[in-house]
């Protein structure tokens, strides 16, 4: 693993977004989840995926989908604006030496011009600024390389808890609403792909927790109150009455629809 220094430029609005996940660090390594096999397999289907294809995730947090494609053997360059996250990544993926973690934005990667074959982004594309980031993007992409947006979306229509648990962020909050998060299905329809054919896959994940790995699931997100707030005790104490109705022996089932979109930008 190699770890990349470069100075880039961060505008007010965009270092607020990036030290929103500061606090959550520790329960976002432990307690969201990684990507499912499928996501590799689909793409090593459909296109020339050998080992020498050069991949760079953005925004690519503590490393979970850079893990899947270093497991096949590719060089992937980490790149991250969050420092704790960027230093959890390089903890995480330490023993892979095809590991490159870089200071950098979406919209501003420091990665040279048409270096590398695919761009992927996991569970973070909807912070980005869209305009900046596809001119990025097609400036860091090869002429034949491609995109692939992955998101692990929590599955409220097959999951009753879901549901509750969906109910109980929008009543706590911070600032949930604003996160962009329920726009991203449209944003990538409407305007990330066009004029190119855009692809969509997607795959079943799920996890399992017990009541700490399901409080710290809820504290992974960057919307989540702190125990400094005069409501957090309020929350944790609504978290544990779903818990309780969901549970079997221990453990609540946590659904996931992993989507895919993916395709060429140039």
């Amino acid at each position: 693993m190699k770890t990349i220094k470069h100075k880039s430029s961060v505008s007010s609005n965009q270092q607020n977004t990036v030290n929103r996940f500061d606090e959550t660090v520790e329960n976002y390594l432990q307690y969201r989840p990684s990507y499912p096999e499928e996501v590799y397999t689909l793409l090593s289907h459909q296109f020339d995926f050998s080992h020498e294809k050069m991949i760079a995730d953005i925004g690519s947090g503590t490393g979970f989908l850079s893990k899947l494609f270093l497991d096949h053997g590719h060089t992937v360059y980490g790149v991250e604006p969050n420092q704790a996250m960027r230093m959890a990544a390089e903890k995480y993926l330490a023993n892979y030496s095809n590991f490159h973690s870089i200071n950098g934005l979406a919209e501003l990667t420091t990665l040279q011009d048409e270096s590398v074959d695919w761009v992927v982004v996991g569970t973070a594309f909807h912070w980005f600024d869209i305009k900046k980031t596809k001119i990025e993007f097609k400036r860091i992409l090869k002429s034949s390389g491609f995109c692939c947006v992955v998101w692990n979306v929590r599955n409220q229509k097959e999951s009753p808890l879901l549901q509750e648990y969906e109910n109980l962020i929008l009543n706590f909050s911070n600032d949930y609403k604003k996160s962009r998060a329920q726009e991203f299905d449209q944003t990538i329809v409407d305007n990330f792909f066009h004029p190119y054919e855009m692809y969509v896959a997607s795959f079943a994940n799920k996890q399992f927790f017990n009541w700490e790995g399901f409080k710290g699931r809820l504290l992974s997100t960057s919307y989540s109150l702190r125990e400094n707030d005069d409501k957090y005790a309020d929350m944790i104490n609504a978290l544990k009455k779903i818990f309780d109705q969901y549970q079997s022996n221990g453990r609540v089932e946590f659904l996931y629809e992993t989507k895919m979109y993916y395709g060429q930008l140039k």
